[in-house]
């Protein structure tokens, strides 16, 4: 089993959520840790853990990223803090696993599954590293998080969609043995 840790400056979590029911908003959080523990032999013995800060949310976009850490939406005085940790990991195909786990925002905790394709064969970097990369897809219900805060539009709808499509994309390196 090998430990590895997730490469903060190479690691992002990004979300896309539905705005006034006519284009997709888009963002990311920038500050990520964690870890996975991995036996590439027995995969599904595999441990992932990560914690993002969710005052490192941004959508390019100044007032808005105000509002979501506000009290409406990640609260983030109150929530510093984003965590996932695996529960089992499956197998799905070559370099594919699904990964079911504890997705907690804003104190309230569901299980989710990520979809994991592309996990890269190991690789030494130039500072004798060991590093691993892969990818990772599942979409939520934002209310079953308790982010309910909306707005009716004037035209029927609302301003903020309820499903949230998150793609992480990780880098991990672990010292080579």
């Amino acid at each position: 089993m090998a430990t590895y840790q997730l490469d903060s400056q190479h690691t992002g979590a990004h979300f896309k959520v539905r705005h006034m029911m006519i284009s997709n908003v888009k963002g990311e959080f920038s500050r990520i840790t964690g870890s996975v523990e991995f036996d590439p032999s027995n995969p599904s013995t595999a441990r992932v853990e990560a914690t993002i800060e969710s005052a490192s949310v941004n959508t390019r976009e100044p007032q808005r990223d105000s509002h979501l850490k506000s009290r409406d939406f990640l609260d983030v005085g109150r929530y510093p803090k984003i965590t996932f940790l695996s529960r089992r990991i499956v197998p799905t195909g070559e370099d594919r696993y699904e990964i079911v786990g504890d997705l907690t925002i804003r104190g309230v905790t569901r299980e989710v599954t990520l979809q994991v394709e592309s996990l890269t064969p190991e690789i030494k970097d130039p500072d004798g590293l060991l590093r691993r990369g892969a990818s990772a897809t599942t979409r939520i219900q934002r209310k079953d998080f308790g982010l309910t805060w909306n707005a009716v539009l004037e035209s029927g709808g609302f301003v903020v969609g309820d499903e949230v499509d998150i793609t992480i994309d990780v880098e991990m390196f672990r010292k080579a043995v």
